[in-house]
């Protein structure tokens, strides 16, 4: 299994992307091939099904040994781009996670077969679900905590805001964003200039993907890169919540501000969905922001979204919801997959899954 992550990786995505300039594969599909002959992983501990909540696909893992009281819930998003099902890359970390809790691992659709927003509309109506039936699980319903990873960390931002005014269902108690991608306006943040050519998940790949998931042509790729799709309008009105003199001068060395590009209408239009919560949670209005849960944000030092991360943390504490910030300063993006592989896992691998466990115990 080792030996198969690392090349998983490390060769799988630059020739995927070969295989698929060269009409061979798409890139998405041999990603997906690959990842789906990794082995899976049990653990005599748990109880380990698939289930469906209202049609969405989940695994669920419920702990074997008898509880004096109801147990915690984590709902757990993953990451992947909105493409990747990656779910052998996420199990031993879940595995990990719920020795304490019930963990309920979230499926949703991928695109591009299944367009946006259909992500976003299964983690919500999986989320609801589970809210509304905890119960049924031995799960208090309200002790639950969404989490996610890279996108994961998107769709669980944007859920507990969607969910943040409904009286209909139990609350959320909190939220776990591990290096999350919150806004699509601005990709001249200091750490998108340091980590623009970080292995993994570099700025290009970044900005590829997202309109991959989007069903978008990326030949837009560079104007957004350049700042093209965004109007000096819009600019303004989210300068006090997208901008890099928020970031902390520590996260700035050798920053050097863009040079200012004009919006072109047409980009703008053909990328209009960038500017919904649903992709940039960054953008949600305070009176949503203040209604959110306490929050838990992990941000890696070496991970093109780290200033996400810092910018969605000053949004939460400037509406006084309370934040736990953990960085690692050797972490780089996509590290938690490498969780529990031997000589193949980071000392930032475990850091990241023992700080949100820790987390999540308080509750």
């Amino acid at each position: 299994p080792a030996l198969l992550i690392f090349l998983n990786l490390v060769v799988t995505v630059p020739v995927a992307k070969t295989s698929e300039s060269l009409g061979i594969f798409k890139e998405h599909i041999l990603i997906r091939l690959i990842c789906g002959g990794l082995p899976a992983f049990r653990d005599s501990k748990l109880f380990i099904k698939d289930l469906h909540f209202d049609g969405v696909p989940v695994r669920i893992y419920l702990p074997r040994l008898p509880s004096a009281s109801k147990w915690r819930g984590v709902i757990f998003f993953h990451g992947g781009c909105g493409m990747y099902g990656v779910d052998t890359f996420n199990q031993l970390s879940n595995i990990y996670i719920c020795r304490n809790c019930s963990l309920v691992y979230f499926r949703y659709r991928l695109s591009p077969e299944c367009k946006y927003p259909a992500q976003n509309l299964d983690c919500l109506t999986a989320a609801v679900h589970f809210l509304k039936t905890a119960e049924n699980y031995g799960v208090d319903p309200d002790r639950i905590i969404v989490c996610g990873d890279s996108v994961g960390g998107t769709f669980t931002a944007n859920v507990c805001q969607e969910l943040a005014n409904r009286t209909d269902i139990p609350k959320i108690r909190a939220q776990v964003m591990i290096y999350p991608f919150l806004q699509a306006l601005n990709f001249n943040l200091p750490s998108h200039q340091k980590n623009a050519f970080t292995a993994l998940l570099s700025l290009e790949r970044t900005v590829r993907y997202m309109l991959k998931y989007l069903n978008k042509d990326c030949s837009l790729k560079e104007a957004l890169l350049a700042g093209s799709h965004v109007p000096e309008s819009v600019n303004l009105k989210y300068r006090k919540w997208i901008n890099p003199d928020l970031i902390p001068e520590k996260f700035k060395q050798d920053y050097e501000p863009p040079i200012p590009t004009p919006c072109v209408p047409q980009i703008h239009e053909e990328t209009k969905e960038l500017f919904e919560t649903r992709i940039s949670p960054l953008l949600a209005e305070d009176a949503v922001i203040c209604r959110l849960p306490e929050a838990c944000i992990i941000t890696c030092e070496h991970d093109v979204l780290r200033d996400d991360g810092l910018l969605y943390k000053k949004r939460l504490e400037d509406n006084n919801v309370k934040v736990t910030w953990y960085h690692i300063e050797e972490g780089f993006h996509g590290t938690i997959g490498f969780f529990g592989y031997r000589i193949f896992s980071f000392p930032s691998s475990s850091k990241i899954v023992d700080h949100a466990v820790n987390f999540i115990k308080g509750f």
